[in-house]
C-alpha cells in the first residue's frame, strides 16, 4: 500500500491518522535510543549537562555527535565555544552562508579546540578549478589545513554531480585537505539517495529530515545508511516556525517547552540517522536541543508535533520536487519556498534574501 505524505492536504491527513501512525517511527528504531535520564532543567550548569551520545558516521570511522550544531544562522561564537566545551564534535557551515563570514566566526570559536572537533563546509561551484578555489578561501577563512568534510551544495538530481566535481574531490583528498567528500541535498531525495548510495566517492549525505516526512523519506535514508554513507539531517526542525499568533491556543502551547526538542528526538529516533544539524543562534536553543540525546521520543511528544504540524502544514515546502517546473515564468518554486520558510520560520529576511541570490 503507498505510504501517504504527513503533509498531503488536510482532508487526507488528520491529526488522527498522524498520530496513530506514530510519526513513521516504527518501534524497531527505539533499540538505538538512549535511556531515559529525566528531565533537565533549561539552564543548567557545566556538571548538569547531558552525557554526549555519538554514533558512527556510516563508514568514515568518524565518530560524530547525534546533536551535530548547524552554523548557519549563528552569529555569537560563544554558542559555538560552548557546544565544543560540552561535548559536541559536528559543525557545519558552508562558503555561501552570511556572505562568506560564517567560516572565518566558526574557525575563530573553533581553533582551540580543532582536535576535538569534525569541521564539514561545502561549496556550490561547478567546475573543478572554481570548486577548489573555494575550498583554499574556506581552508583560509577556517584557519585549518583541512576541513574533515566538504560537500557539494543542494544538489536535487544526479545529473548535478558531475566528472568534474568528482575530479575536485579526488584532488582535494589526495592533497589532504579533505577527509571526506560528501553531498548536501534539499530536493529530490528520495530518488537521489539511491543513486547516492550505489556512488564509491561519495562519503558523507547531509539531507533535509523531519517529522513531515513520510516512510518513502526513512527508506531512502536506511538504503544509503546500508551502503556505508554518513548520514547528516538538517531542517530538523521543518522550517523552525516558532511563532504563532498571541493570544491563541496555539501560541500558549508553543510557549511551553517541548515542541522543537520533540522535533529533534523524532530524528534521532531513526537510527539511520548519524548526526543532526539544527541551527542554534543562542545558549538557550543549545541547552534545550541538549536534552534531546537523552530524553525518549514520548506520545506527549507526538501530539505536540501533530499540533505543529496542523499549524505549518499550509506554510512548509517538504522539497519534494513535485512543483518542479510549473511555473509558467519559470520560477524555482521550491527555491522561493524554501527561502520563505527562513523568512517566515527563522525571522532571517537577510539570509533569505542571500539564499536566494546565491
Amino acid at each position: 500500500m503507498k505510504t501517504r505524505s504527513l503533509l498531503e492536504a488536510p482532508m487526507k491527513t488528520t491529526r488522527r491518522s498522524f498520530l496513530a501512525g506514530g510519526l513513521l517511527v516504527p518501534g524497531a528504531l527505539a533499540s538505538r535510543r538512549v535511556q531515559d535520564a529525566g528531565p533537565l532543567p533549561l539552564r543548567y550548569a557545566s556538571q548538569q549537562a547531558p552525557e554526549v551520545r555519538y554514533r558512527e558516521l556510516g563508514s568514515t570511522g568518524l565518530k560524530v555527535s547525534s546533536l551535530g550544531f548547524g552554523c548557519m544562522l549563528t552569529s555569537d561564537p560563544t554558542v559555538i565555544e560552548r557546544a565544543a566545551d560540552l561535548g559536541i564534535n559536528y559543525f557545519d557551515t558552508a562558503r555561501g552562508y552570511q556572505g562568506g563570514n560564517n567560516e572565518r566566526m566558526v574557525g575563530a570559536a573553533l581553533k582551540s579546540r580543532r582536535q576535538k572537533v569534525y569541521i564539514s563546509t561545502k561549496s556550490g561551484a561547478n567546475t573543478t578549478e572554481a570548486l577548489l578555489k573555494d575550498l583554499e578561501t574556506s581552508l583560509k577563512e577556517l584557519g585549518t589545513d583541512y576541513v574533515d568534510i566538504w560537500c557539494l551544495h543542494g544538489r536535487s538530481s544526479l545529473d548535478q554531480i558531475t566528472d568534474q566535481h568528482l575530479e575536485a574531490f579526488a584532488r582535494a583528498k589526495k592533497d589532504g585537505k579533505i577527509r571526506f567528500s560528501g553531498i548536501s541535498t534539499h530536493a529530490g531525495q528520495k530518488q537521489l539517495l539511491p543513486a547516492l548510495a550505489q556512488n564509491p566517492h561519495i562519503d558523507v549525505i547531509i539531507t533535509a529530515y523531519n517529522f513531515t516526512m513520510d516512510a518513502e523519506m526513512a527508506a531512502a535514508i536506511e538504503q544509503a545508511r546500508k551502503a556505508g554513507k554518513g548520514i547528516i539531517a538538517m531542517k530538523v526542525m521543518a522550517g523552525g516556525f516558532r511563532r504563532a499568533k498571541p493570544g491563541t491556543p496555539l501560541h500558549e502551547k508553543f510557549q511551553r517547552e517541548g515542541v522543537f526538542v520533540a522535533a529533534l528526538k523524532w530524528v534521532l529516533a531513526n537510527p539511520n540517522v548519524d548526526s543532526t544539524i539544527p541551527s542554534m543562534t543562542d545558549m538557550e536553543q543549545l541547552e534545550q536541543n541538549m536534552r534531546a540525546m537523552v530524553e525518549p521520543l514520548t506520545e506527549a511528544d507526538r501530539q505536540l508535533l501533530a499540533e505543529q504540524l496542523d499549524y505549518i502544514r499550509p506554510l512548509y515546502c517538504r522539497m519534494c520536487g513535485a512543483c518542479e517546473g510549473a511555473c509558467p515564468k519559470g520560477m524555482p518554486v521550491a527555491d522561493v519556498l524554501r527561502c520563505l520558510s527562513y523568512v517566515e520560520g527563522y525571522g532571517q529576511f537577510a539570509f533569505a534574501r542571500d539564499s536566494y541570490y546565491t
